[in-house]
């Protein structure tokens, strides 16, 4: 070994050999050294070439972007005055992409740029909105309109991502722009402090300047009207969106997925939004981030308005806005988050087309339509009976129904199963009660003449075929009473149902 040594300092090769390693990695050592300190001059710089506030006295109180006098304090106003400078082009690409490193690695150099010229609107900044407004931000997206009408309180800080005690009775969407811009000075925020509502819709989610349609739409609302209206809308226009189901009331993280509206069950927010939706024809092809989660004994419930409450005067005043909930929520600080960054993981995914498991919908449309089929079948033979027999009659009947409503009834009144037995197969609508009247509604005359079934959501139970035929000859067209072949338990379980319709079908 010793002498391996010797004859290896004595040979010239060797001496420049390592001559060449050192050389290379002092080289490189500096290579990277002058880098970094680029870098961080540039940086300097930057920072510097703003105008120092402590040089200016009292013009730093004088007014803030939101166009009032500020009460922000000076490192904020710095923040802001460097945000204008970047977004008015005047920061160092480079600068920005070592900021995106690791996500242009994952997502390709394409990927990034694509999450950096995309355009996301959020409604709804609360907890849920928040978090998912900040991963975007941070993510690279760089134009991102907020829609939110509340203002920070300090029930806020158990879950908003970005509020401090200082942001206490300010507007969310001021907020989380002011913070955000100290992280990415370089995002374009478009601000709208406005409830989102239908007749405004095309205001609110219009193209953002130059034309550019929105990429994404988060729905973090928790009002089930307004949720509704933006869904509908964004389902309409063909507009990408993504719905956030309650977080209020969970605690199990590992139930939280992603899967289309028609899969999204176990909470109350979810279960209204989906009933609601298919009732105007909507049963599949909106992402939501839900849970799975099911209450238990023991685990948080939605909590009743005190009764001091209810004594300040009617319940639907005591809202911010008209019927906004008035309730308490309970609500795991965590929980909102990890729906949040849910959302904006799938938007990430989405918008740079990187592959992704999307969760399949029930995949069961034929049978929505073989039941609507049904409804329209059992329709003609009572329209037949009562006309006593002529088949004429009938030619050209409509059903004012859909396989949306159908769905409706099968998957969220009836739960896929027979009303009277619980069986799950070879399922049919029939009406509950023999009609007391005609069920005919003619329109026109002649060859203009439109006939249609006055038949409603509320008229029918869903049964086996066997049980349906049996209720088909004994009660409608029969002498017989739901009350004479079926037992009292039964009576009141489907008269339950039929009212739980009803409550729904006024939204159609």
């Amino acid at each position: 070994m010793a002498s391996f040594l010797e004859r290896a300092s004595s040979n010239s090769k060797v001496h420049l050999a390592a001559t060449a390693i050192a050389s290379g990695a002092v080289v490189a050592g500096a290579i990277l050294g002058f880098q970094r300190l680029r870098r961080e001059e540039r940086i300097h710089q930057l920072k510097d070439s703003i105008p120092s506030l402590l040089d200016e006295g009292e013009a730093w109180r004088r007014m803030n972007s939101f166009g009032g006098a500020s009460n922000e304090n000076k490192e904020d106003l710095r923040n802001e005055l460097l945000a204008r400078r970047a977004q008015a082009g005047d920061y160092d690409d480079e600068l920005i992409l070592e900021q995106l490193a690791r996500n242009r690695v994952f997502l390709t150099p394409e990927g990034l740029d694509k999450l950096r010229n995309s355009f996301v609107v959020i409604v709804g900044c609360g907890g849920v909105g928040s978090h998912c407004t900040a991963a975007l931000a941070r993510s690279g997206v760089s134009k991102i309109r907020l829609i939110d009408f509340d203002q920070v309180t300090l029930s806020s800080l158990n879950r908003h991502a970005v509020a401090t005690l200082a942001d206490v009775g300010s507007p969310k969407v001021h907020c989380l722009q002011k913070r955000l811009l100290a992280i990415a000075p370089w995002v374009h925020f478009d601000l709208r402090q406005e409830k989102f509502w239908d007749q405004a819709a095309d205001e609110l989610l219009a193209p953002w300047k130059g034309g550019r349609k929105p990429d994404y739409v988060v729905d973090a609302i928790d009002n089930i009207d307004t949720k509704v209206a933006l869904l509908k809308y964004c389902h309409d226009h063909k507009l990408p969106v993504i719905s956030s189901m309650g977080a209020g009331c969970k605690s199990d993280p590992t139930r939280i997925m992603v899967g289309d509206i028609g899969t999204s069950t176990d909470d109350g927010l979810s279960r209204s939004t989906r009933r609601r939706l298919k009732l105007l024809g909507i049963t599949k092809g909106i992402p939501t981030v839900y849970s799975t989660e099911k209450t238990a004994e023991g685990k948080a419930e939605l909590l009743p308005l005190p009764e001091d409450e209810f004594q300040k005067g009617k319940v639907g005043d005591l809202g911010v806005l008209p019927d906004f909930r008035v309730r308490i929520l309970p609500v795991l600080g965590t929980m909102p988050a990890v729906f949040g960054y849910t959302a904006a993981n799938h938007i990430i995914l989405s918008v740079t087309g990187y592959p992704h498991d999307y969760v399949p919908a029930k995949g069961r449309d034929k049978m929505y339509e073989g039941l609507l089929a049904a409804v329209q079948g059992g329709e003609e033979r009572i329209l037949r009976h009562m006309t006593s027999g002529d088949a004429s009659i009938t030619m050209g009947l409509r059903v004012p129904m859909t396989p949306g409503d159908t769905a409706f009834l099968a998957e969220e009144i009836f739960k896929g199963r027979s009303a009277i037995t619980g069986l799950t197969t070879r399922l049919t609508l029939v009406r509950w009660r023999k009609p007391a009247s005609s069920i005919l509604v003619r329109i026109g005359e002649g060859s203009n003449e439109q006939k249609s079934s006055n038949v409603k959501l509320h008229d029918l139970v869903c049964m086996t075929k066997e049980e349906g035929i049996r209720h088909d000859k004994e009660v409608l067209r029969g002498d017989k009473k739901p009350e004479d072949i079926y037992d009292s338990t039964t009576i009141e379980k489907v008269e339950a149902l039929l009212k739980d319709t009803a409550k729904y079908e006024k939204y159609r």
